[in-house]
């Protein structure tokens, strides 16, 4: 192998931001989870170098705004991700606050999350999740539990591990590169990212 070749196998870097989106937990009350659960599943999901920008805000929707708005005007995040306030309650307005900065909705991520979840809880008919892009980002708002956390971005495997219904983040790494951000490459045995044919590179281990 060159070296050119050995620099092309490497994963490209990706700058994710994740926010906890909590007046109790910013304030002290209670020990955030979201944050730690976050960073987690992507880190063992993505081959990808990962540079997290984490921040825990409470529940206010110019300060969620304009959080969403640094992160990739500023900060630079191909993927933001929050976590918190997307129920019906009057203090949640994270789905308000993200369709603030929106250049475009894109309806299909909070469609599926709430199929998922209501193979577990009839209550998941509640909650508002949104998914948005701004400039070349995409902004993805989870739920609040870990346990949902992963279910949505993961999906539901049966027994033998065989995968019954795909999870949201089957969809990122292709939407990334449509939008002109880093080309992620998903642990499959955790996730498996989809792409058509012709936008699939040689996985890493394999020759070009």
């Amino acid at each position: 192998m060159t070296v050119s070749d050995a620099s092309e196998a490497v994963p490209e870097s990706v700058r994710i931001g994740i926010v906890s989106i909590s007046d109790r937990a910013s304030t002290g009350v209670y020990e955030d989870k979201g944050l730690p659960a976050l960073q987690a599943w992507l880190s063992s999901s993505l081959h990808n170098p990962i540079l997290f920008e984490a921040r825990l805000i409470p529940d206010e929707r110019p300060l969620i705004a304009q959080t969403l708005r640094d992160l990739v005007d500023v900060t630079g995040c191909d993927l933001v991700l929050t976590t918190g306030g997307t129920g019906p309650a009057l203090r949640d307005v994270t789905p308000e606050a993200t369709l603030d900065v929106a250049d475009k909705e894109m309806p299909g991520f909070g469609e599926q999350m709430r199929q998922i979840s209501l193979r577990f809880v009839p209550t998941a008919i509640l909650s508002r999740q949104v998914a948005v892009i701004r400039k070349k980002a995409l902004i993805i708002n989870l739920p609040g539990q870990p346990k949902a956390i992963a279910e949505t971005l993961a999906g539901l495997k049966d027994a033998e591990g065989k995968q019954i219904v795909d999870g949201i983040f089957a969809a990122v790494p292709y939407c990334i590169d449509l939008i002109g951000g880093p080309y992620l490459e998903t642990r499959d045995e955790i996730v498996r990212g989809f792409r058509p044919k012709s936008a699939q590179r040689p996985a890493l281990g394999q020759a070009a």
